[in-house]
């Protein structure tokens, strides 16, 4: 019998999100006044929260897609997993620069901490840019050839189970906002009845009030139009 392989459409509507959400964080952050704490308080929140998910994105592939791509893709894939490899350290570098400069930022709002941390905050989007644009081209294709359905919705499974159940209709917003509708729907299916239900218009809500918050405006610009 034949195993249905990996639809990594989902993937792609992840990644759209990624690239919208920390594309804007620098700006946001040298947008704060020298001393606006609770502007501040409101972005580093913000920050967190984004840097938790692309965290628990990758640490997902560290432990589920690498090592299997590794086994079955032989000398088509090791020399890719390990340049993604080192990717996903320089972005978890990037992170830690960002997680220890935080916290002074957030409570002084000091003009010297916000360039340091838009700094960062610009050398993890460069980064993260990078990335993705490279595992779109070359370890997706890979995935759709050495990765079964069941095996891919592992990955997003173990994805979400590393962020607190509280925050995952906010992220789910974040990915509807600009996700191919097909696409959401077949994630949606994978949902007990009672979520399956509630999310979409849940995680719209939550995150049209958080753009109105963060970006002023609860239609932010669009990735997939650039």
């Amino acid at each position: 019998m034949s195993v249905k392989m990996a639809d990594v459409r989902d993937m792609y509507t992840v990644h759209i999100a990624f690239r919208r959400e920390f594309g804007q964080l620098a700006s946001l952050v040298r947008a704060v006044g020298d001393g606006d704490t609770a502007r501040a308080a409101l972005l580093g929140d913000h920050v967190e929260l984004l840097c938790a998910a692309l965290h628990s994105h990758h640490s997902g592939e560290d432990e589920l897609l690498w090592p299997k791509l590794l086994e079955r893709g032989a000398e088509e894939t090791a020399p890719l997993v390990h340049l993604m490899e080192a990717q996903h350290e320089a972005v978890d570098k990037a992170i830690t620069e960002i997680n220890a400069t935080l916290p002074l930022w957030r409570g002084n709002a000091s003009v010297s901490g916000r360039e340091t941390l838009a700094d960062a905050l610009d050398r993890l989007n460069e980064s993260l840019v990078e990335h993705l644009g490279m595992e779109e081209e070359r370890i997706l294709p890979l995935a759709e050839k050495h990765i079964t359905a069941v095996e891919w919705e592992q990955l997003g499974q173990h994805s979400m189970a590393g962020m607190p159940k509280k925050r995952l209709p906010l992220i789910f917003g974040m990915v509807m906002y600009e996700g191919d509708p097909e696409v959401i729907k077949e994630v949606l299916d994978t949902m007990p009845l009672l979520p399956r239900l509630l999310m979409p218009t849940i995680a719209r809500r939550l995150f049209a009030s958080h753009s109105k918050r963060i970006h002023g405006t609860r239609t932010p610009a669009r990735q997939a139009a650039h």
